[in-house]
């Protein structure tokens, strides 16, 4: 990827936000990270408004938790070197969309997450998923995208699938 891109490299959360800037265009964060988690790091990332996607790396199984944190995509390890390239290059061409569809696409990459871990009784029975898929349709509601929900949903989650089932 260095022969792509200007990679920078931290070890620690407080390295990782030492070396964030306005300059830096993805950022991937493992949760479990030494120092301060990746959670915490995503979350002062966004605190100080840097316009950046990030897209979480991890062991951990996602839960409803992941509905809190405000990251693009979730990749669950092990993931292979040409899947980060894959999810780089996805949020380089998303870092275009504004911020409505960039919003749209965050929830259907969650959306996704969660459905390729929980159950459907499970996703059922969160309030927190059933806010999600409600948000979801609102965004919807306020762009214009030729297509039914479902084709929407089906265009923007096909990546996703892909990469939890291919």
């Amino acid at each position: 990827m260095a022969d792509e891109y200007t990679v920078l490299t931290a070890h620690s959360g407080t390295e990782a936000l030492e070396k964030v800037s306005p300059d830096v265009d993805v950022v991937l964060l493992d949760r479990r990270m030494p120092g301060l988690s990746g959670d915490d790091v995503l979350e002062t990332i966004r605190e100080r408004e840097i316009d950046c996607r990030v897209v979480m790396v991890t062991a951990i199984s996602p839960g409803t938790d992941i509905l809190d944190l405000p990251f693009d995509d979730y990749l669950v390890k092990p993931v292979s070197r040409d899947d980060i390239r894959d999810a780089v290059s996805r949020m380089l061409v998303r870092a275009s969309y504004d911020d409505t569809i960039q919003e749209l696409v965050a929830i259907v990459s969650k959306m996704a997450t969660l459905e390729s871990m929980m159950t459907l009784s499970e996703m059922e029975a969160s309030s927190r998923y059933t806010a999600l898929t409600e948000r979801f349709a609102d965004l919807r509601a306020e762009i214009d995208v030729p297509g039914s929900d479902t084709e929407l949903y089906s265009e923007f989650s096909t990546e996703k699938i892909d990469g939890v089932f291919g």
